[in-house]
């Protein structure tokens, strides 16, 4: 009597027939924002060493890196949210500075010139 093989199969991929519903709060890994708050931080040293203006979207977002890398995700959402936050302001400040700046120059520029 010869050994009888059983046929086995194993799904490479998920149906996802009997799957449940997404969860709303499984959505994916928050993000960080390190990369525009060090060109936040950056922009604001080019205006007169003002660095320390951009610093606080630069340290929320190394905390939600942080919180992220150890699994605390709910920290990492809550530090992301303000991270965007304040790189949002400091964007906007930054930009409103920079035309302030451009907008006086050629003032400066257009009255030398008519004397």
């Amino acid at each position: 009597m010869e050994p009888r093989q059983a046929d086995v199969s194993i799904p490479l991929q998920s149906s996802k027939w009997g799957a449940a519903a997404p969860d709303p709060r499984s959505d994916p890994q928050p993000r960080d924002y390190v990369l525009w708050s060090v060109f936040t931080v950056l922009l604001w040293c080019a205006l007169g060493g003002l660095g320390c203006l951009g610093f606080p979207g630069l340290v929320y977002s190394i905390k939600a890196r942080d919180c992220k890398s150890v699994g605390d995700l709910e920290g990492a959402r809550r530090h992301s949210d303000r991270a965007k936050v304040a790189n949002i302001v400091c964007s906007v400040a930054v930009a409103v500075v920079w035309v302030v700046f451009i907008i006086i120059t050629i003032i400066i520029f257009s009255t030398l010139r008519a004397t």
